[in-house]
């Protein structure tokens, strides 16, 4: 699975005219072995301890990258933050952002999902894509 998605972000760069590099390679490297949402700051610490030649402006950069390739999604926070996790194909899942601790759980529901296709049906329109983020408190943040 990690080298499919290495395959498909070298095949979208090489679209793009954007040669290989060294940087970019330690950056998927490193995004793709994360499990969690992660902020580029966050990534950006992770790399620079093993690779002090990327810069910060790189990890931004490259993360936009896998956004727009497909291989990430970009989760917008209440309070500016930009995370960012793994897109797999064929799944889809929602989130509960806490608006306190900025903590992400992620939740699928078949009921919601239905009710949307039903909704955008009735008015006539075809859904591509689509996300939903809740926002509000944790239970730890509501104690």
């Amino acid at each position: 699975m990690i080298l499919e998605k290495k395959k498909m972000f070298n095949d979208f760069a090489a679209s793009k005219g954007l040669r290989s590099t060294r940087q970019r390679d330690v950056i998927l490297d490193v995004f793709l072995s994360t499990h969690q949402h992660i902020s580029v700051e966050e990534l950006y610490l992770k790399i620079k301890s093993s690779n002090p030649g990327v810069g910060h402006a790189t990890v931004y950069r490259t993360l936009k990258l896998f956004a727009e390739s497909g291989l990430a999604r970009e989760i917008l926070l209440h309070d500016g933050q930009t995370r960012y996790e793994h897109v797999i194909a064929g799944e889809h899942h929602d989130h509960l952002v806490c608006t306190s601790c900025n903590s992400i759980v992620e939740f699928e529901d078949a009921t919601i999902e239905k009710l949307q296709e039903e909704i955008a049906a009735r008015h006539g329109f075809q859904i591509k894509n689509h996300k939903m983020e809740i926002y509000g408190l944790c239970s730890n943040c509501r104690k």
